[in-house]
């Protein structure tokens, strides 16, 4: 048998993008034939899940699951929106959703350690990679409790669950709705991160310095941009999405109602998209052929 060296490691794993140890261990299997290694990593489907693991995956769904008082949101990611509507893809996803609330986890490593049907969910998902040919990721989950609570997905791109105090059915799933078209950063004032309230105002605070404005005024300007910013950007000041005449403080307040708290996923959210240059790609492609 052939001494497998750190060169020939080297070579499976550019050739199929698996780890050091899973190359290492494939190529001792083979005897060191790196061709025989590659056919057997290839029968495995572990070469080709490997691969598209280093895919951009930043398209996908957002599944809700509930039971009782507590929902969780889950976001699986693929690479299109064509497998994000395939009927493999989403039972996966919405099973992952299921089996992460029944366990109480939103840890990412611990929901890939759960049963799926006699294997670990890191298994289906491997294997739904296999069969598909696209990345899939189960990136990030919530979980939201509450005795009255409502939920939205618009699409299968965004999802929100919403808990209240005083609400029914009609209006926290409005509520939800409301959320989702709005995104606000918080319930109210109070909820704004202090960073990004301090930074809002060292915005507006310069703008309002150039006017030249007296000192008081300027106090004044600065006050008022702070006012209609958390108007724009918490739940309570934004005008209401089903009835744009009134702000939601004013709906809760006739409904009897609070929000206690709120949890909103976008499919995609953070994730850098790699920008396709078809004429680049074209010309690369070119250049390997006349080579």
């Amino acid at each position: 048998m052939a001494e497998v060296t750190a060169k020939m490691v080297k070579e499976l794993r550019d050739r199929t993008g698996l780890g050091m140890m899973e190359c290492k261990k494939a190529l001792q299997e083979a005897g060191g034939d790196i061709e025989v290694a590659i056919d057997n990593l290839r029968k495995s489907g572990q070469a080709k899940a490997a691969k598209k693991a280093g895919n951009i995956a930043a398209d996908g769904a957002i599944i809700i699951a509930q039971e009782g008082d507590k929902a969780l949101l889950l976001e699986v990611n693929c690479q299109t929106d064509f497998v994000a509507k395939d009927a493999g893809f989403t039972e996966f996803a919405t099973k992952v959703a299921d089996l992460a609330l029944a366990n109480d986890t939103t840890d990412v490593a611990a929901i890939s350690a759960l049963d799926y049907d006699g294997q670990t969910v890191e298994e289906a998902r491997i294997a739904l990679v296999q069969k598909i040919g696209e990345n899939i990721q189960v990136r990030r989950a919530e979980v939201i409790e509450g005795a009255a609570m409502g939920s939205y997905r618009h699409g299968i791109r965004i999802g929100v669950v919403v808990s209240t105090e005083g609400g029914n059915d009609e209006i926290n799933k409005n509520l939800a709705m409301h959320i989702a078209a709005f995104n606000p950063i918080a319930i109210d004032g109070e909820g704004v991160p202090a960073d990004v309230l301090n930074r809002e105002k060292e915005i507006i605070e310069a703008k309002a310095k150039e006017s030249g404005k007296p000192d008081n005024i300027v106090e004044k300007m600065i006050e008022g941009g702070l006012r209609k910013y958390l108007d724009a950007n918490t739940l309570v000041g934004q005008p209401y999405v089903m009835d744009n005449d009134k702000k939601v403080a004013e709906v809760l307040k006739a409904e009897g109602v609070k929000v206690v708290a709120y949890k909103r996923l976008e499919v995609g959210e953070g994730i850098e998209k790699k920008e396709e240059d078809f004429a680049a790609e074209v010309a690369a492609a070119q250049a390997d052929a006349a080579k």
